[in-house]
């Protein structure tokens, strides 16, 4: 075993690139709308359930701080995970692989899905 070798174990002090970072943000949205779909089903099924239901599912949606704050959670995380899975299926053939290209792969991906983000934030709100 190498005892030479330098071991950092502050998390705060490590500098992801910025790839990186958009990759942890494409897992973290994809976990992000696995426990939003819970609300999304349970808004559906209420929806669905009866006039009264629907009503009820639509007071909610906009009348509660808390639901619509969901509801845009829920949409920033689709928005945000759906330009990251196109810009991996994008790498995927081939393209953006490289350091430079890649890094602007990285910037465009959090522009676009930060100004999908805040218009969703608008439509919601």
């Amino acid at each position: 075993m190498n005892k030479k070798r330098p071991v950092n174990l502050d998390l705060q002090t490590i500098k992801l690139p910025l790839p990186a970072v958009t990759s942890i943000l494409h897992r973290a949205t994809g976990v992000a709308l696995f426990f939003g779909a819970i609300f999304a089903v349970y808004l559906l099924g209420l929806s669905l359930d009866s006039q009264s239901g629907f009503d009820a599912a639509a007071d909610l949606l906009q009348d509660s701080f808390l639901a619509k704050l969901i509801a845009w959670g829920f949409v920033s995380a689709l928005l945000y995970h759906l330009v990251a899975g196109i810009k991996h299926l994008i790498m995927d053939l081939g393209y953006g692989e490289e350091l430079e290209s890649g890094q602007l792969a990285a910037k465009v991906t959090l522009i676009v899905g930060g100004v999908l983000i805040l218009l969703a934030g608008v439509w919601i709100w």
